[in-house]
């Protein structure tokens, strides 16, 4: 009996290399670690599934334990892990699951980590300082990640930190969305958006375009020895009587956001409302975002935030469907880029 050929999948007028079929299809799963199991839920329900069931255990002794309940071998794994307080336990349980998972065998490891931790030490400012954010990068790689996927990263060059695949999408559509549908008419006609400093002009200027409204840039100086510290100088363009949407990628300490906000007012802002991706509010930035020169401050989840840092004039909008989004075109290899106009 003779046996039968292998068939060759080959397509040379589209341009596509020939190929044996292979009898297994890709698996996409969805795993976390115990930085917001929340989001990890929601954005493995955003996609039909569910998170792989995993065991975390943290020793006496402080040392990390993950272990993957069930076979990944030959999977796509996103592994969602993002970095709040604490910060450093977090990345040490991204490293650990990111490594149990290449010794399961899991064919491609995605690491999802929509707020990218150490992503403000991207530079040197001063002599012998770190550049941490590169650090972060050659761990994840190290420890076996294929890919990284983050949201609003601090400064777009930490995607060449990172030796592979880098996708770096943008919360902007989630929080413009939530303002078309809820700013009234009379605020659009006196919407104006605010820079916070000169780094986030560029960002602010899409948000201007996106909105139809006019730019204004707030010029300050931050003290390179003390942490946290910010004076407000001047602001460039209107804000008399004017509704202003002061944009940024995160809020910490909320000292920069808050100082701005008082500027704006005192220079006869009608209202300020504050818009961020990452909520990373370190003490007491829940208590000074409550400042009479703030009307509103929207964030989105990318961190989670107890019920002791909320209060009536949050907003906080799921970053999950984006996320996923994202995963399934990365998965069946589509165009991330398309998501935002070719932008990403």
């Amino acid at each position: 009996m003779a046996r039968k050929k292998k068939t060759v999948d080959m397509d040379r007028d589209n341009g596509i290399a020939p190929g044996l079929v292979a009898k297994t299809k890709k698996r996409l799963v969805v795993a976390g670690g115990r930085s917001h199991p929340a989001l990890t839920a929601a954005v493995a329900a955003s996609l039909g599934t569910e998170v792989v069931p995993t065991e975390h255990r943290t020793f006496a002794s402080g040392e990390i334990y993950a272990r993957f309940d069930v076979s990944i071998r030959g999977c796509d794994l996103f592994l969602i892990q993002t970095f709040g307080e604490p910060v450093n336990e977090w990345l040490m349980e991204a490293l650990i699951m990111i490594d149990a998972a290449k010794r399961a065998s899991a064919k491609r490891i995605t690491v999802v980590a929509p707020y990218y931790p150490y992503s403000r030490q991207d530079k040197k400012g001063r002599g012998r300082e770190p550049i941490s954010a590169r650090l972060v990068a050659d761990l994840l790689k190290t420890a076996g990640a294929d890919r990284v996927m983050s949201v609003d990263l601090h400064a777009a060059q930490i995607q060449g930190f990172f030796d592979g695949p880098v996708d770096h999408l943008f919360a902007k559509p989630v929080l413009l969305d939530y303002f078309q549908r809820t700013l009234s008419a009379e605020d659009r006609k006196i919407l104006t958006v605010v820079s916070p400093d000169m780094g986030r002009v560029r960002v602010a200027d899409t948000w201007s375009d996106s909105l139809g409204a006019p730019l204004a840039i707030i010029h300050k100086r931050r003290d390179p020895k003390v942490a946290n510290q910010v004076s407000v100088h001047e602001i460039v363009g209107a804000v008399e009587g004017r509704t202003c949407l002061l944009v940024d990628d995160m809020i910490d300490t909320g000292g920069t956001i808050v100082k701005a906000a008082q500027a704006l007012k005192a220079n006869g802002a009608h209202r300020v409302i504050v818009a961020a991706t990452h909520a990373i509010f370190s003490d007491p930035a829940s208590e000074r975002l409550q400042d009479a020169s703030i009307d509103e401050v929207v964030i989105t989840d990318t961190i989670p935030l107890t019920e002791s840092r909320r209060w009536d004039k949050l907003t906080i909008l799921p970053i999950a469907p984006l996320l996923a989004r994202a995963i399934h075109e990365v998965f069946e290899d589509g165009s991330v880029t398309s998501m935002f106009g070719g932008d990403a």
